[in-house]
Formats: C-alpha cells, structure tokens, sequence
C-alpha cells in the first residue's frame, strides 16, 4: 500500500517511555513490524560509547547497566522540558533521544517494507500537553518522519479494539498503564462509529514509578547502601534488579532481588540477596494504585457513566499486566479485564489503522474516528469583588470532554481605564486557581484604543486539532484588529532552525550499521550478565564472550553466527 505521494506507506509508532513499536496495515490488517533483531519491541534507550559511536534499542538498554552514567532512558517523560543529558560529553535534549528511537524505527521499517518511510502517526499519552505534543513532532522532524497525525494512545488502543468490535454496540473503557503514563478512556462503538466520550489521565505515573518503589525500598534493606551518594552502577544494578523481579513477580508468588558483589561505602563489596514476596511489593504499590482510581472515575463521570454501564474493561501497556492492577480494575468494575489485544502492542496497532485511515486503505473505510480534549484549556484572568481585585483566576474556554476538531471562543473586557494592553497567559488544567494549572505559554498583544474600563472588549478563540495542538486568536472588538497567539520562548520548544540544525548533527553521528546489531546487542547482554554472576556461571560467560570476539576478529560469517548463537543462548539461561 503506496501512500498519496508515492513515498511508502504511512507507519503507524508507538513512541513508548520504556518501549517503542513501529506497525503497518497490510492486507487489511494491522501488522507490528520486526526490528534488526527480528523483535517486535525496541527498548527506548540511547548509549553514548566511548568512540562517540550512539546505540539505540536493546544495546543500549543493556549497556544501562554497565555503563549507566552514558546511557538515557525514560526521557520520554521529559518531552517539553528543557532538560539535557549529558552522555561522555554529548548533550542531547529529550527530543534528539526521542528522534533516535524514531530514526532507528523507520530505519527498521524501511527494511522490512522495502521500500522509503517518511510519513508516520506517531501516539502520545492524552495528557500530553500542547508543548509535550510540539516536543515530539520535533522529534519526529528531526528523525526525517512528517507526523501526519499525533493520536492519543488510549485512542489508538480503542482503534486497534473497535476494528475487531465494528458491528457491535457496546461501551468500553481502555485503561492504558505503560512505562511512563497512565490514560483512560471511555468509548462507545456504534454502527462502525468509534466515539470517544472522555479522556483522563496521570503523565507522570507507569511502570517505572513501580520499579523505582521496589528500588527504594531494596536500598533501604541494604546496610551502607544510598541511592543518592553510591557510585553510579550500583543503583543502575538495583533498578535493572527490581525492574526483573517485578516482571517476574507478574506470574510468581515470591521472588528475589539478587545483586552478587555489590559496591558499599568506602568499597566494600557485599552479596546481596532479598526475598520479595508479591504481597509485599503490593503493599510497597499502594500509593501508586490508589493514583489510578481518580482518573478512571473523573472519566466516568465526564461521560456521565456508572462502573455498570461499561460492557467491557479492555486493559493495555505492559504494566497491567500487574496483579495488583487486575484486581483493582476487577474491584472496581466489578468484572473482569480483558486483553483480548497483545498489551505491549495495541497502541501502536491503532496507530497503524489511523495511518490506514489516513491513506483511505479499502478495509477500514467503514471505521468512523471521533476524539475528545482531555483537559480543559483557557487564560488567566481577574475579577472585582467587594471591591478588591481577585488575580490569577482561570478561566476556561475549552473544556475537557469537548469534541475535537473544535473551536471555542469567549469574549473578556478591560480592567483598567485606558489599559493599553493585555496579557494573554494560556493554562491547562482542572483548578479555578491559575498556580494550580499547567503553563502553557503567554502573548503580550499591544496597542489596543483608550477606552474607559470594562468598555474595550476582546475575544479569544481557541483552535483545538485532531493532533491535540492548540492555536489561539484574539480580536480587539472595536477595531477589528486580530492577532493569532504565538507562544513565547517556552523550555524545550524547538524553532525550525534549532530542528534542522539537530537533524544536520543526527545525520553528522556515527551508528552501529544495522546488519551488525546483533553481535553488539549479543556483547551488551552478555557484558550485563557477567556483572551480575559469581563463580563457574560467570566463567563460563567469559569463556563464551571471549570465543566471540574471536570470532567477530577472524570476521568469518558462519564462525560469528555459530558463536553468537552460543553466546545468547547462555545469556538467556542466566537472565
């Protein structure tokens, strides 16, 4: 399937903040395309080497452990942000990682498919704000991917759902709990109509909040030991630990934390193994599960919707395949979730079918989309009462819950005689009080006519798209002059000058070639195992190790393949 210009299909990327998918409709059906492994998903990491060579995916993430201190992981978290890591002397900014991982996806897809990939769909949380959204269409620009969409991954998942639901009428909610974010929506699927009724959501709540409070709570059973003060691998070999036990926690009862030859204070080196049972790692997540009631009902109520309305609980991302989670959502739906979609993969499968929609794919051409804004949006205004004025009030123009594309406008007057000018400051959020929302950036319009207070007007029209971005117009009533609302110098928003020049550096750097990925990616896990084993394990991946860098010298194709296949093969059995 050939998109409008004849450049390749339209991809369809889950952009995740652990993991990250690239997909495509082919045949009618949506399909998770493989990476240079042959893997469906891509860790979303970045590994500086020493040589200035950049590793992204699997290498990487390995590499979190041994070499923590030139490695980025969860940046998608700071998107908007005017953050920057410092990996062995490279600083990157949260969307030149993100652009990595891009780049490398497309790269994956362009082998598979054969053809060029220049266009994609790209997924957000829904609670991605508008600067969060500009951050990752920066991104996508900077890995030479034009975003035909920015969709929100609830949304997605709902898509990837309702292809399969089409012609029944049910209502559902998608409870998505990934790596970095928590989203909940509530649909009904009508007729082949996809409606979705409300949004809701934590930006700041996944699966790595639960690996960090098992991280914490690990530390503090270790006599010596500070997160805060100990020497960079050891805290990166107590997450990489806590990160497996709680995936291992998901099908067992108990399991262990083990951390051979840990660096304490002063460098002693201590063997340590803790016993986690799962009840306990429950306790230790409360705090965070009780985070994920409050927007579940605020969505429920946003589609004026009871627990007992809902037909079915379809549950996606990698983290609900948590327990805990299931019982909470069974408790408080009072049935059971579904996954009747892969968790890891339904985001990016609805991404594909949006991009399949997009370029009109036969198969889907009786699938109807509708979306809704997730969070009110709107300015910062005053107000005179008994007297007194009252500042920093907020004052929405589009509410939550509205139906997207739309376009909302409010009319506001002067405070002031002769007030020359106002001060237009965009907000996000649910609070009357303005300090209690998000920022979104402000615009100083000028000049406007002497009037007395309260008899110079201005309207202000809000413009919310399909891709969640919000544009903003305001008119002077008396004289028809209109400007359109340019957000100022915001942290982390990128110019188009500042986007070319991070996509001149990005082709300027040096990446693994694809086809050797493997055997750096076999070397990665394998150094990461050997830091983690004792005694005649540990030898015998040294052994191994050693006989395939042998190998990769001698640069014998059959001698590299037969000896990786070993090599990963002992690496697996000691995971």
């Amino acid at each position: 399937m050939s998109s409008a210009t004849g450049a390749g299909p339209i991809v369809g990327i889950d952009l995740g903040t652990t993991y990250s998918l690239v997909a495509v409709v082919q045949a009618g059906a949506p399909v998770i395309l493989p990476n240079a492994l042959g893997e469906l998903l891509t860790p979303s990491a970045v590994s500086v080497r020493e040589d200035a060579t950049v590793l992204v995916g699997a290498p990487a993430l390995a590499r979190a452990t041994t070499h923590p201190q030139a490695t980025a992981l969860a940046f998608k978290r700071d998107m908007g942000t005017a953050r920057v890591f410092d990996l062995l002397g490279m600083r990157l900014t949260p969307q030149e990682l993100s652009a990595f991982v891009l780049g490398a996806l497309k790269r994956d897809a362009e082998a598979e498919l054969g053809v060029p990939v220049t266009e994609a769909v790209v997924t957000v949380p829904a609670y991605f704000d508008d600067l969060q959204r500009q951050a990752t269409r920066a991104a996508a620009e900077i890995a030479g991917l034009k975003v035909e969409r920015l969709l929100n991954e609830p949304t997605a998942a709902a898509i990837a759902y309702g292809l399969h639901e089409r012609h029944r009428e049910l209502r559902a909610v998608v409870l998505d709990l990934g790596g970095g974010t928590f989203d909940v929506t509530v649909l009904e699927i009508m007729e082949g109509v996809i409606e979705i009724q409300s949004s809701a959501g934590d930006s700041r709540l996944g699966g790595e909040d639960f690996t960090a409070a098992l991280a914490a709570w690990a530390a503090a059973q270790v006599p010596g030991f500070d997160l805060d003060t100990a020497e960079p691998l050891g805290p990166a070999r107590l997450r990489a630990a806590c990160e497996a036990a709680k995936r291992r926690l998901a099908t067992a009862a108990e399991d262990r934390i083990l951390l051979p030859q840990l660096q304490l204070a002063g460098g002693r080196l201590l063997d340590v193994e803790i016993p986690l049972p799962r009840a306990l790692a429950e306790e230790l997540w409360q705090g965070l599960l009780e985070r994920i009631r409050p927007p579940v009902l605020r969505a429920l109520g946003d589609a004026k919707v009871s627990p007992r309305d809902v037909d079915e609980v379809l549950l996606v991302g990698g983290a609900t395949r948590m327990p805990c989670m299931i019982r909470m959502v069974a408790q408080l739906f009072g049935r059971m979730p579904q996954r009747s979609l892969p968790p890891d993969e339904a985001v990016a499968l609805g991404a594909a079918l949006q991009a399949g929609l997009k370029q009109g794919e036969r198969s889907l051409q009786d699938l109807v989309v509708t979306d809704v804004a997730p969070f009110s949006m709107g300015i910062e205004t005053a107000s005179r009462w008994g007297g007194q004025q009252i500042n920093g009030v907020f004052t929405p123009i589009l509410e939550r819950g509205t139906v997207i594309p739309a376009s909302r406008v409010r009319s506001f007057v002067t405070m002031q005689d002769n007030q020359s000018s106002i001060d237009v400051a965009v907000y996000q959020g649910e609070h009357p009080h303005c300090r209690d929302n998000r920022l979104l950036g402000r615009y100083l319009m000028r000049n406007l006519p002497p009037a007395p207070a309260g008899r110079e007007g201005v309207e202000v029209r809000f413009t919310y798209n399909l891709d969640g971005l919000l544009e903003v117009e305001m008119t002077v009533l008396s004289s028809g002059l209109t400007e359109s609302f340019v957000l100022e110098r915001t942290p982390g928003r990128l110019t188009p000058e500042e986007i070319g020049q991070a996509r001149r550096q990005m082709l300027r750097l040096k990446f693994h070639p694809r086809e050797a990925l493997p055997n750096v990616t076999a070397l990665a896990r394998a150094d990461a195992l050997f830091v983690e084993l004792t005694g005649e394990a540990r030898e015998e991946l040294g052994a191994a190790i050693s006989v395939f860098r042998a190998a990769l010298e001698s640069q014998d194709p059959a001698a590299i393949d037969a000896t990786r296949g070993s090599l990963n093969a002992i690496v697996l059995r000691g995971r």
